[in-house]
């Protein structure tokens, strides 16, 4: 049990700072975007950014899941990246179809992937709603004229 813990917490640390690091970008883009849309705001522009932070936080969970996918590959639990991915992506969003499982040794891995996926999806919906309340915010202040 402690021998799962121990491989899967450095993938858990580095899946934390690739969230935080895809969070940055995205609030960086999202604030420099807004600013030039203020100049011509457009129902458009709304779309492009919410569209935008959606796009940019799949890809960090996305990426998380490869790397979690790659530990699985190492640990020689699966023998193609596009099953440990598959296994990875189902854990990670914790579907859990058991329709494949880590062999007896590994198999606590599994809770501590959901537990980081679950984790990782909150962030990702905070800031997308983040952005969602800013933009009502603009509309509701008058800031952001209907075009």
């Amino acid at each position: 049990m402690l021998i799962n813990f121990l491989v899967g917490l450095p993938v858990i640390v580095l899946c934390v700072v690739l969230q935080a690091l895809f969070l940055a970008l995205c609030a960086r883009r999202y604030v420099s975007l807004r600013r030039r849309m203020n100049a011509s705001p457009t129902w458009r522009g709304d779309v492009r950014l919410l569209s935008m932070v959606m796009v940019v936080m799949l890809i960090g969970n996305y990426v998380q899941m490869a790397l979690w996918a790659l530990l699985f590959l190492l640990l020689g639990e699966f023998e193609d990246f596009t099953t440990a991915l598959y296994f990875s992506g189902v854990t990670f969003a914790t579907l859990g179809y058991g329709d494949v499982v880590l062999s007896q040794p590994w198999r606590l891995l599994s809770p501590l992937e959901a537990a980081n996926g679950i984790l990782m999806f909150g962030v990702s919906t905070a800031i997308m709603t983040a952005a969602v309340v800013d933009i009502i915010k603009q509309h509701a202040s008058g800031e952001h004229a209907e075009r």
